[in-house]
């Protein structure tokens, strides 16, 4: 089946009740489009539908919940009857130090940023692969390339998001669904906030580190998050869209110097990477 036209599009959004994924899903209705809004706590969106009517369905969602995953899916696949756009975007932060956290909240933290995404894209699949068409979009971060200290395991959790829509991007090419990767930098959003940020116990011994650490986060130039809806319209209407876009203008100089250093110590090291590989047949 065509993809339909660029005009009244159906999303599924995940996370729409503070940070990106409020502003994409209000951006997404007051230009026309249809809206599957879903949130842990269906109250946090209820004003969307006040303001949006019959264009907005809310959906109570815990991503780690793969039964409720399944059932919401299923019943904005039924209310709309197709969806064109799929955006992973519920996730939150772990504050804490390698050393710092344990087992059970790493877990947590990847039963919400890997798994859920997982478990929406499961869902999501048979629909789009029987539509023939769609386009995944996973909210990322530049934390998805590039590290910070004391937020590590977030940063993991991205890397490992990053390669799941990655390998998935090359997997469902076949079937005539779009994925791209999302990757905001430093936003002025909810995100910091306490509903988005857990933190481990901490450690006598990193508390001075992670105050210079909070120091300096404190003193990063913010992007405005209202500034990044028309990119990501841009990203959905385009016929043939990335894999991966940055939104802000710090990730690019960032991300080109971390992997420029990656380069360089990989040059640096070749020749004894080279020997490693031995002479067998």
């Amino acid at each position: 089946m065509a993809h339909q036209n660029e005009n009244n599009k159906v999303w599924f959004i995940t996370g729409s009740s503070r940070g990106f994924g409020r502003v994409w899903a209000e951006a997404a209705l007051k230009r026309g489009d249809k809206v599957a809004a879903t949130a842990r706590k269906q109250e946090s969106i209820a004003d969307l539908k006040e303001q949006f009517g019959d264009n907005v369905l809310i959906l109570e969602l815990d991503v780690t919940r793969t039964d409720q995953v399944k059932a919401a899916v299923q019943q904005a696949y039924t209310h709309f009857g197709r969806l064109d756009i799929v955006l992973n975007n519920a996730g939150y932060s772990l504050v804490s130090t390698i050393e710092e956290a344990d087992a059970d909240e790493i877990r947590t933290l990847y039963e919400t940023n890997v798994l859920g995404p997982v478990a929406v894209i499961k869902a999501v699949m048979p629909i789009l692969r029987e539509q023939g068409y769609g386009h995944i979009l996973g909210t990322s971060s530049n934390l998805g390339h590039v590290t910070l200290p004391v937020i590590g395991y977030y940063c993991s959790s991205k890397w490992a998001f990053e390669a799941i829509h990655e390998s998935l991007a090359e997997e469902v090419k076949q079937f005539g669904i779009k994925v791209t990767i999302i990757e905001p930098g430093a936003y002025a959003t909810e995100f910091g906030s306490q509903e988005s940020l857990k933190f481990t116990a901490g450690m006598d011994e990193y508390k001075a580190y992670k105050e210079s650490f909070f120091q300096n986060l404190r003193g990063m130039e913010r992007g405005d998050p209202n500034a990044t809806p028309n990119a990501l319209f841009q990203v959905v209407d385009t016929e043939n869209p990335p894999l991966r876009i940055f939104l802000g203008s710090h990730n690019l100089p960032w991300t080109r110097a971390t992997y420029q250093d990656r380069l360089a110590t990989w040059e640096a090291w070749a020749d004894v990477s080279n020997a490693a590989q031995g002479n067998a047949k």
